[in-house]
């Protein structure tokens, strides 16, 4: 009796530990997918900045190169001035462009800096000895002009080289100029490439920790179940308190984890304050996450979410009296794995709503749903208190619904008119 008691006391330790190995497993897996998670937040936000630098330098890289151009055509301009009118006031614009090119010339370099390729080196000393060479000329013929040499000024001006100075400078500068514009084309190629990927990661990220809240729901019940094999009543209930504690342990280091990585994305752009449009933004679908969660968390015996209770916890962080509602229909209870992609979609439609839509100026939202033919039939609708402006962007909250109906295996219709926006959203509710 007691061999058989023994045995079964260590076939429960044996459960009990493989539950907890696999249990380990799973948060190794999601601590592994975070840590990819941030490191990919990370790159897009250095490739936004790397870019945005990009473009400023850019910008005045092409402003020294069209200054020196110019400081090249006015001294031109100022020499024949100088040469038809005898005139000295016409050397004004001469002047000013043999003053203002070497300072030009001097910030150009400052510009290009160290890191410069090969292939910029080469052009800016071309650029370089081609100014120089052109204002020789022009300091020459000026000279003539001035020692009354007219007809050897002349000469000079109509040579063969000073054109070919002047057209070997334009291209020059021509070829630096589509070398920058290229160089801010790549950087601009490759910020849209870092953030294509960010998408699906988080896509795959929402997808591994629902799995892992099943995985762990049921490890919770396995345990439960190898307890109350070998116990009386009070086992039993010794049983259930273990995977009541399981679960809420699963549940608050589930929501460590959320908090953790929201910590981390806002330090992350704390040095940044460029990025911080795209922090909050991945912050936001972060915490709708989380809060879709959290309504799932019942207890293991109803792991169900009423969908008022979800819509309310969505509109609770921007609810005021500036900004009317009205929720109707009967109770609806959501499996788990329909919570978190329909809480996503509530998030991004109550965030357009406050930023853009009916809620913006004054206006009411009202939402309404039932159940047809084993489909939950949502409709969303708003009420502008002026003429709304459709958006024509697709952005990441539109790939987010089109993600969001495959999981549901539904569909999500969006509509606009003069009064407003108008969503319905279909899929079925299977228990």
């Amino acid at each position: 009796m007691n061999g058989g008691a023994e045995i079964r006391r260590k076939r429960r330790t044996g459960l009990l530990r493989l539950a907890n190995w696999r249990t380990l497993l799973v948060f190794l897996i999601i601590a592994a997918s975070l840590l990819g998670s941030i490191v990919l937040i990370y790159e897009t936000v250095e490739a936004e900045r790397k870019e945005r630098q990009q473009m400023q330098r850019t910008n005045e890289v092409l402003l020294e190169l069209r200054n020196i151009s110019r400081a090249a055509i006015n001294a031109e301009a100022g020499q024949r001035g100088y040469f038809i009118t005898l005139n000295r006031q016409y050397l004004t614009p001469y002047t000013v462009g043999q003053e203002s090119y070497r300072s030009s010339l001097g910030r150009l370099d400052s510009l290009l800096g160290p890191d410069r390729t090969q292939r910029q080196a080469e052009l800016y000393k071309l650029i370089e000895a081609d100014a120089e060479e052109k204002f020789t000329e022009l300091e020459q013929s000026v000279e003539l002009i001035a020692s009354g040499q007219l007809r050897d000024a002349r000469r000079s001006i109509l040579v063969g080289s000073n054109q070919e100075t002047m057209q070997s400078l334009r291209q020059n500068i021509r070829q630096m100029e589509n070398m920058e514009n290229r160089l801010l084309a790549d950087a601009t190629a490759q910020t849209a490439i870092t953030e294509g990927r960010v998408l699906p990661l988080l896509g795959g990220l929402f997808l591994l920790i629902l799995i892992a809240l099943i995985f762990g729901f049921e490890q919770a019940s396995r345990a439960a179940r190898a307890e109350a094999e070998a116990a009386n009543a009070a086992a039993l209930g010794q049983a259930r308190d273990r995977a009541d504690l399981l679960a809420r342990e699963l549940n608050h280091r589930v929501k460590n984890i959320f908090a953790v990585i929201l910590a981390i994305v806002r330090m992350t752009g704390r040095d940044a304050p460029e990025s911080k449009p795209v922090i909050d933004r991945i912050s936001e679908r972060i915490h709708a996450l989380l809060t879709a969660h959290e309504v799932t968390q019942g207890s293991p015996e109803q792991p169900l979410a009423e969908l008022q209770t979800l819509i309310e916890t969505s509109f609770a962080p921007y609810s005021s009296e500036a900004r009317g509602y009205s929720l109707e229909g009967s109770t609806v209870r959501l499996p788990a794995k329909h919570v978190t992609p329909l809480g996503l979609v509530l998030h991004e439609l109550t965030t357009n709503a406050v930023k853009y839509g009916a809620w913006a100026d004054g206006g009411r939202v009202d939402v309404r749903w039932e159940i047809s033919g084993g489909d939950l039939i949502i409709e969303w609708r708003e009420f502008c208190s002026e003429k709304c402006e459709p958006g024509t962007r697709e952005g990441f909250g539109s790939l987010l619904m089109t993600s969001a109906a495959r999981q549901l295996q539904g569909s999500i219709e969006r509509s606009f008119d003069d009064n407003g926006a108008r969503i319905d959203i279909r899929f079925p509710l299977k228990e």
